[in-house]
């Protein structure tokens, strides 16, 4: 549906040229990033991709991700709903109202959820692959772990505090700007099609992180945000929820750090409480009922409905 502030440009094209100016964006925030790691840590870059596990490079390490972030997800979203609307920051959903109600509906949408997730996650690990695969994934997923763990720390609460920036509410405002905000509100646009939009969607935000084991349990994520902004057209409420479940996972990790043990440690084995998912799925649905009557989506004019304002105290207006 075009507004009165569409330019001009369909929504189609603005799906696939967002999706072009954030793969550009990354690969412009990866050529900034070497003088920022030879600056600040006095290393060649050749040596950045092991460097980057190293907690000793910590300080560039933040740098990196905050501009990749920025630059990579938030900064593509607000340009190209520049392109395409004359009020690019309500196009995307951050000028929406939002009140306690929906925030806790919301939180409680997401602890639910989590149940779900694990349970997508016991059953992503068990996914019948080959072992040159599983090796590979393993060390994906070792790596990254090393990464965060040179990110974030974790050794003093100013550690966490900063953590909680840098990896929970960072990412849950670049990210659904990128994806909610943009790519599913782009594509449900251009196909009337809101489902279709979510899942494809939710794949790219999945296929995004490159992890093989969380593949599932970030898709499922990903409907879960989906359908949050499908029914309420408001990103804050999104960018609550994405913060909510990163920070959940940063606090888990912090407090158990402080008992001593490593992040992997930490993550555990949740193959006792993940067929709970099964049982806590009805109750997302439950919610999501409820969500939808107290945070109804506000209404658009289309074009052909919209008023004409040089006609205003005029019969015609």
């Amino acid at each position: 549906m075009y507004d009165n502030n569409s330019k001009g440009i369909s929504w189609t094209a603005g799906f696939f040229m967002l999706i072009a100016f954030a793969v550009a964006a990354i690969f412009l925030a990866a050529l900034i990033s070497i003088p920022i790691w030879t600056g600040m840590t006095g290393q060649n870059f050749k040596d950045m991709e092991k460097g980057m596990s190293d907690p000793a490079n910590s300080n560039a390490i933040k740098v990196i991700q905050f501009i990749t972030t920025i630059l990579g997800f938030l900064l593509p979203a607000v340009f190209t709903a520049y392109l395409l609307n004359r009020r690019p920051m309500y196009l995307l959903g951050f000028t929406q109202k939002i009140n306690w109600k929906q925030v806790g509906i919301v939180c409680a949408i997401m602890i639910t959820a989590l149940f779900v997730s694990a349970f997508l996650s016991y059953v992503n690990e068990r996914l019948p692959i080959s072992e040159s695969l599983k090796l590979r994934f393993d060390k994906m997923e070792n790596d990254y772990d090393q990464q965060v763990e040179a990110i974030i720390g974790l050794n003093s609460f100013g550690e966490y505090v900063l953590a909680l920036i840098l990896m929970a509410f960072l990412p849950a405002l670049c990210e659904e700007a990128l994806f909610r905000g943009g790519l599913q509100n782009f594509l449900t646009r251009s196909t009337k099609m809101p489902w279709l939009s979510i899942i494809i969607v939710s794949i790219l935000f999945s296929a995004a992180h490159f992890s093989f084991y969380g593949f599932l349990p970030r898709i499922f994520l990903g409907v879960i945000l989906g359908l949050l902004y499908q029914y309420s057209g408001r990103l804050w409420l999104n960018i609550i929820a994405h913060f909510f479940n990163n920070a959940l996972a940063v606090t888990m990790i912090y407090v158990l750090k402080t008992q001593g043990k490593s992040l992997k440690e930490a993550v555990g084995d949740n193959s006792d409480s993940a067929w709970w998912g099964i049982f806590l799925l009805p109750a997302v649905i439950g919610l999501f009922i409820v969500f939808r009557k107290i945070a109804a989506k506000p209404k658009e004019i289309p074009v052909d409905l919209a008023r004409n304002e040089e006609l205003r105290n005029t019969p015609f207006y």
